[in-house]
């Protein structure tokens, strides 16, 4: 077991810029997706064309 002084002193959990980078991206390709599927939907209403399910 590890003591409770040994616990205080482990450090970690920093945010690096890869990490950030990483995650706008992730932001950007998520909103990229719900926009062509919204686009598509739209223009399906639109053109009055439905998917069988």
């Amino acid at each position: 077991m590890i003591k409770e002084e040994e616990l205080k002193e482990i450090k970690g959990g920093a945010v690096s810029v890869g990490t950030i980078i990483n995650a706008v991206v992730k932001a950007i390709s998520l909103a990229l997706e719900l926009g062509r599927g919204l686009g598509s939907a739209i223009r399906r209403k639109k053109d009055g064309r439905k998917c069988s399910y």
